[in-house]
């Protein structure tokens, strides 16, 4: 057997329990080189996977050599293959970020943060919803340590609000899978999709109100409206490589309900088919509204960079409920350019706050910045890329969903895409002026400010490189998005393809 799709789980698990070893003994240094080490392999896992799967359109893997019937299964295609590669090169930047100095600060940070991409791997491969919930439960834990280490104040009270809702949505998704094990006997996901084909009537209702719990876990962590209340200040709070890595933790909601309610309520699920989509699309919109007016309102940079997140979670869930293939590959193309140039912008909303003095990130003029120009030059690229201005990857993306709306919702959709659009050029613009413009002649944080750290500024060009190189190379991976949208999509072959495949029959030992 192909043991490539369980790699991308254990590299940065065992790399975690490493390092878990290593730092009672060794210094923050040893801890930084196996670190990188570490994310050295997984990098090299995820291209090879990425590779793999467009030779052979996807992978099934049985741990264990148990049925997929019985034991837990990881099925790699492109959709999958494509977050792991996105999550992989978003860790990238976000350790180098933490290596400036924080990683010191923050008990067990290398160790969690290892824990936590194990989680995010793990989610994105499952076929097995039960293991979905684990692979859940890994990476949120991994999350709480990272908000919470050190932290005090307003972290703490932000911080705790985090906890108790992911731990509250926790519980709702347990008894979701209990029902809907009691309906059809299984967990695994494409078994579960066959047998709700054929269910009885009589188990309908209680499957759908099994799927309808399932649906309200996932746009909680996913964070529509109204569900999003946890996120602003939690990310706001979060030390600023934790709240770029959270950046891809809503995406994973947002995944689970793509894969799901594709898979499981699609076409051929019967009377339940797209029992989702129909609500979802406009909620999303009214998530896209509420954001970018929260961009506009915002009296910090790192909550208007929050409600940012939310504004590309609500685009992602206006493009997966349009449904059709081209407005899925549209959301999956804008997905990785919003979560790196979010991420770009957490991190740039830490080198400000650290050199504006007593101004810190707050939205008013009255503190000029030592060296503004590189990080003003930095933060009007991320502005233009997230705006969706050309010639960006945030235009491309926007551009390819607004060609791909029908023509019966084409009205309302554009108006919500461009409206919001605008909201965020005011928001940012505003932003700008007041961070890097209007400012008072004296600074308070005087000659003594600190210097820029290179690993900081690197860390933030390399999450704006990543759009640049979307942009420059679109054609591609337009490709690539437009066939992980019809493998989606294509749910017979998904089903069939787990199976045919069968664990290995082993010779009886003489």
């Amino acid at each position: 057997m192909n043991h490539l799709p369980v790699l991308p789980i254990l590299v940065p698990l065992v790399t975690g329990a490493l390092l878990l070893l290593l730092e009672r003994r060794h210094r923050t240094s040893v801890l930084r080189l196996w670190a990188w080490i570490g994310m050295a392999a997984l990098l090299a896992v995820s291209v090879t996977l990425l590779l793999q799967v467009q030779r052979e359109d996807m992978l099934v893997y049985l741990v264990g050599d148990w049925p997929a019937r019985l034991g837990i299964t990881l099925m790699v295609d492109r959709l999958s293959a494509l977050m792991v590669l996105t999550t992989t090169l978003l860790a990238i930047p976000c350790l180098l970020y933490a290596c400036a100095g924080w990683d010191k600060r923050a008990l067990h940070f290398h160790a969690l943060f290892q824990m936590q991409l194990a989680g995010l791997n793990g989610a994105f491969l499952t076929g097995d919803i039960f293991n979905l919930f684990v692979f859940f439960e890994v990476m949120l834990i991994a999350s709480y340590g990272l908000l919470l280490s050190g932290a005090r104040g307003a972290r703490i009270k932000a911080g705790m609000h985090y906890v108790v809702f992911n731990i509250a949505a926790s519980v709702v998704f347990l008894m979701a899978l209990g029902l809907l094990y009691g309906m059809l006997g299984t967990l695994n996901m494409t078994e579960m999709a066959a047998r709700i084909a054929v269910a009885p009537p009589e188990r309908t209702m209680l499957i759908q109100a099994g799927a309808g719990l399932l649906l309200l876990v996932f746009c909680a962590k996913a964070a529509l409206l109204p569900l999003y209340l946890w996120l602003p200040e939690a990310y706001a709070r979060a030390p600023a490589a934790v709240a770029a890595l959270f950046t891809v933790m809503t995406k994973v909601g947002l995944y689970a309900i793509l894969r799901v309610y594709t898979l499981m309520f699609g076409d051929t699920a019967g009377p339940l088919a797209g029992m989702a989509w129909d609500w979802l699309l406009p909620a999303g919109a009214a998530t896209v509204v509420l954001a970018a007016l929260g961009v506009i309102g915002a009296p910090r940079l790192r909550i208007s960079v929050a409600y940012l997140v939310l504004l590309s979670a609500g685009t992602l869930f206006v493009a997966f409920s349009i449904g059709n293939a081209g407005a899925i590959s549209a959301g999956l193309y804008y997905l990785p350019h919003s979560v790196f140039v979010s991420a770009a912008l957490f991190l740039l909303a830490d080198i400000i706050q650290r050199h504006r003095g007593s101004g810190g990130d707050y939205l008013v003029p009255i503190a000029s910045m030592p060296s503004k120009t590189l990080p003003a030059a930095l933060f009007l690229v991320a502005a233009v890329s997230i705006a969706g201005l050309p010639p960006l990857s945030g235009f491309v993306g926007k551009l390819q969903l607004l060609n791909s709306v029908p023509e019966s919702q084409t009205a309302w959709v554009w108006a919500v895409i461009l409206g919001s659009s605008l909201m965020t050029i005011i928001g940012l613009s505003r932003s700008g002026t007041r961070l890097f413009w209007r400012v008072d002649p004296t600074p308070p944080g005087g000659p003594d400010a600190p210097p820029l750290r290179r690993s900081e500024i690197a860390a933030t060009v390399l999450l704006l490189g990543y759009g640049v190189v979307m942009t420059i190379f679109a054609a591609p991976v337009l490709r690539y998005t437009d066939a992980a949208a019809a493998q989606l999509l294509d749910v017979e072959t998904y089903i069939q393809v787990l199976r045919d495949t069968a664990p290995q029959i082993r010779e009886p030992s003489r």
